[in-house]
């Protein structure tokens, strides 16, 4: 049968699989990526056709199971489905009920043949099987039905994952043959759990079935944020690219953000409409609790940026008054905005990628979604009980007197971007000072594998910002713009980013599936090749020598004090020698005289880096005259005037260096050739 969708893809974003589309249903056109709102029982709660209509609203979600209870197929076929039924002339999907067989496991009976269970209306036994539950879609007269899955746990077993995968798929087959010459499209649901290869071989077993769609099921029952977004982005590269990708039951408003980039271009959930009857409201300023006294003398509005009804007409100080009496208007009219601020988000994205400039869009919104009314609190809040911060090993995670998040090592307390906010310090100390983004620009000179040093891992905080910076280019420039990148990251314990990732709320950096392949495998790839980031893992020392050979070494091992082995002038001969056959620069955040002093002895060119924090400034290191030379950002090379300070110095020679070692030592620097008069003239 032909796709009676007519599914055309309009753009796929650059560095994202953020993709715009249309297709054609039975009552009207689709615009992708869209956001379907939820009338189980052929109403939105507390919603009207019109009320929806004025939000924005497109498609509807009806539940097959709860109409096949009440009013029932004889009812909806007398009307001639559900549109004429609930006054609605747009399109709607109908899921199949299978979400309503796993949420009522003891009160039901499942084998090959369905589902049967006695109904809570009167009591009466129903079978709900593949056959029943599209006679029940037709009867409805949606305009896309669902086949029947068995939904799990996504975090079962895999031999009950297995299972579950099987009888979906045979039941997919049954759902097909039943639909018979039904204009209506049909979607099949990916089953699998959080296993891998279940998910890879439930999406080839469907991609290959006459289905007109494909959805992700099993996500947002029972997983971390961290695998519905890994199992969310699996799935879809597994899935055609000219066929729409449903994700089922999700979600929150960073949830699609995170699922849009990945390539999904339909979602439900009933969220907006729950919480508005909890007094919770998704706004430009965060999520506000309108519950909370903060807001009953308030005479703004919801939402400066929204001119939802809402809005337009009512303060917060209304909206908390209705909430704090149960009023059924307050849930109404919080729906409203809900509602409003989902389609307007779906619209942003859309436009976001028909511009091309989705990942720049992304990047700006997982922040501004993830916030909430505590930081606008009216007042200062009452003292919380502080509690005991999550660890693992020898690590914890530490919140700064800026209300950010670090990694703090206990044994020796010293945590990791303490002043600034890790992102922030990472972007500013190494991405932007080596001028990162114009050196992956493809040049005739340049078109080479560009090679980072990430030496020490940590959190993955500055692994990430270069990652963000190449998707930035990749978006801005395309692939024939871009030099090849390899990051390569050190670290012995993988214990501060294995900590973070399991926190991503408290570490934004980390919502990315990159970090999460890393800890897996070690390995990751960006979608268009040009990014691989391996992570070699154990004591960098034993890896020098045979890791590629860098252009840029981001040098962010915790201080000497607590790791000395990594800032002996021994490591750094050794790093400058393996960098010898290129021109190489070395970023740290160090900029005591001992480090310089170690780096100039073995024969780099040191210069004062930007400051950061409390510090005044950094330090970099060059390999070569000439990189220091032609360098953007025209380092101050260490002249004169740091010499004289260095010869006044009490701490001028290593601890570990003998008395009869100090003289060679002292003409090494005394005669580098940055402090000679021939070479200061040109960098002073």
């Amino acid at each position: 049968m032909k796709n009676p969708l007519n599914f055309t893809q309009e753009r796929e974003s650059s560095g994202s699989k953020a993709r715009a589309a249309t297709f054609q249903t039975l009552h009207g056109e689709v615009k992708t990526p869209i956001f379907m709102p939820v009338g189980t029982q052929a109403t939105v709660k507390g919603q009207t056709v019109e009320s929806l209509k004025a939000t924005g609203a497109r498609v509807l979600l009806v539940n097959t199971y709860h109409l096949l209870l009440r009013p029932g197929p004889e009812v909806l076929k007398k009307f001639g489905g559900i549109h004429r039924f609930m006054n609605w002339d747009g399109p709607v999907l109908t899921d199949s009920g299978g979400f309503q067989i796993f949420s009522l496991p003891h009160s039901r009976e499942m084998n090959e043949a369905g589902a049967r269970f006695q109904s809570y209306v009167d009591g009466k036994s129903y079978l709900l099987s593949p056959e029943s539950s599209i006679e029940m879609q037709k009867a409805i007269g949606s305009d896309i039905m669902m086949a029947l899955d068995q939904c799990i746990l996504s975090t079962a077993p895999y031999a009950q994952a297995e299972a579950a995968m099987e009888l979906t798929h045979r039941w997919a087959e049954r759902c097909l043959r039943a639909r018979g010459d039904s204009p209506q499209a049909l979607f099949g649901i990916v089953q699998g759990a959080c296993h891998h290869d279940l998910r890879k071989k439930s999406a080839e077993f469907l991609r290959a079935l006459p289905f007109d769609g494909l959805a992700i099921g099993g996500l947002a029952v029972g997983e971390t944020h961290r695998e519905r977004y890994e199992f969310t982005g699996l799935v879809t590269e597994q899935l055609p690219q000219n066929l729409p990708r449903y994700l089922m039951g999700v979600g929150t408003p960073i949830d699609i953000l995170e699922g849009v980039h990945r390539g999904v271009d339909m979602f439900d959930c009933i969220i907006p409409s729950q919480l508005a009857r909890r007094g919770v409201a998704f706004t430009s300023h965060g999520k506000l609790q309108l519950r909370r006294s903060v807001y009953k003398f308030s005479e703004e509005s919801l939402d400066a940026q929204c001119d939802c009804q809402a809005c337009n007409r009512y303060s917060r100080a209304y909206m908390h008054h209705l909430i704090k009496s149960d009023e059924i208007l307050g849930w109404h009219l919080l729906g409203i905005h809900n509602m409003a601020f989902y389609h307007q988000l779906m619209r942003e994205m859309r436009e976001s990628i028909l511009r091309d400039d989705f990942l720049t869009y992304y990047e700006k919104k997982r922040l501004e979604l993830v916030r909430s009314d505590e930081e606008n609190p009216g007042w200062p809040p009452k003292k919380a009980k502080t509690p005991r911060p999550a660890r693992l090993g020898d690590y914890e995670i530490h919140t700064s007197a800026h209300s950010f998040y670090s990694i703090r090592q206990v044994s020796s307390g010293e945590v990791m971007h303490s002043v600034n906010l890790p992102s922030d310090e990472a972007n500013k100390l190494y991405v932007e000072q080596s001028f990162l983004a114009s050196r992956l620009l493809k040049r005739e000179a340049q078109a080479d594998e560009l090679v980072i040093w990430d030496v020490g891992l940590g959190a993955a905080s500055n692994a990430m910002a270069a990652i963000r910076c190449f998707e930035r280019t990749y978006a801005e420039k395309g692939a024939n713009g871009l030099r090849p990148l390899r990051l390569v990251s050190f670290e012995w314990n993988l214990d501060p980013l294995t900590l973070a990732a399991k926190h991503p709320g408290s570490f934004p950096h980390l919502r990315h599936s990159a970090p999460y392949r890393i800890l897996e495998n070690g390995k990751w790839q960006h979608a268009s090749s040009l990014l691989q980031w391996e992570l070699f893992k154990g004591d960098f020392r034993n890896f020098i020598e045979s890791a590629n050979i860098p252009d840029l070494i981001f040098y962010d091992p915790f201080s000497s004090k607590t790791d000395p082995a990594l800032w002996t002038r021994e490591i750094f001969a050794r790093i400058f020698k393996r960098c010898l056959p290129k021109s190489a620069e070395l970023y740290t955040y160090s900029a005591s005289t001992a480090v310089r002093v170690a780096l100039l002895t073995v024969g780099f060119f040191v210069a004062e880096g930007v400051g950061t924090g409390p510090k005044s400034d950094t330090t970099i290191a060059f390999t070569r005259a000439t990189g220091a030379r032609t360098h953007p950002l025209s380092p101050r090379l260490l002249g004169q005037e740091w010499l004289a300070r260095w010869r006044r110095s009490g701490s001028k020679f290593p601890k570990t260096l003998s008395k009869e070692e100090r003289p060679h030592f002292e003409e090494l620097i005394e005669t580098h050739r940055q402090f000679l008069s021939d070479f200061l003239p040109k960098n002073s």
